[in-house]
């Protein structure tokens, strides 16, 4: 199963102008064609039913969609393509018909990962990021690049990527991108992308290749 370079992380929060659903719809307009659901503060039950609402907008276009948490269940109870684990949450096994990817934040995580057999990680934050200012530190390219290049496993740049940082990322050794608020908080979020994917040049990965 093959992720493409851009991952699109929900915040329903900062999609408040359009609304969640409404603001991935546009974004999948845009090229979009991979989205993880967050909004791990919902209940399950709302968040299957974003789940399959979102299912209903990317699985036309052959879209992706993961869950974020370690909630399998979920994940095949709506066909979503996988879990994305944050750093804490639990290795729930292999699962060859999912994607199980992890966040991640220095190399000792990424190593770690791989170990595991996660198909794939985010790294953050790559850049300054407007969704979660303060945290950090932040890794820039130089940082991005070591943890490229001490791991096989393809890795997604989190964390203020833009179209303007989008082909550094890529160059310094990342799979693809990930963002969340460059995307969410985007009054055209189809523009945004449509930029994004400009910028990354058409990159895209065998998700699980390591």
């Amino acid at each position: 199963m093959s992720l493409p370079a851009l991952l699109v992380l929900t915040d329903r929060h900062q999609a408040a102008r359009l609304g969640l659903v409404a603001s991935v719809a546009e974004a999948v307009a845009g090229g979009a064609r991979a989205v993880v659901l967050r909004e791990k503060d919902l209940t399950r039950g709302r968040r299957e039913e974003l789940a399959y609402a979102l299912q209903a907008v990317l699985a036309p276009v052959g879209g992706v969609l993961l869950i974020a948490g370690a909630d399998v269940a979920l994940a095949r109870a709506t066909g979503a393509a996988g879990v994305h684990l944050a750093g804490a949450d639990p290795w729930p096994g292999r699962h060859p018909d999912l994607l199980v990817g992890r966040s991640c934040h220095h190399r000792a995580e990424v190593q770690a990962s791989a170990h595991e057999g996660a198909d794939y990680a985010t790294v953050s934050p790559v850049l300054a990021s407007r969704s979660k200012p303060g945290y950090g530190p932040v890794l820039g390219m130089a940082g991005l690049a070591r943890l490229a290049g001490a791991s096989d496993l393809a890795l997604f740049a989190l964390g203020g990527v833009s179209e303007a940082s989008a082909g550094d990322c890529i160059a310094a050794g990342a799979a693809g991108v990930a963002v969340m608020g460059t995307v969410m908080s985007s009054p055209e979020p189809a523009r945004t992308v449509t930029r994004l994917l400009v910028a990354l040049s058409g990159s895209s990965v065998e998700a699980g290749a390591r």
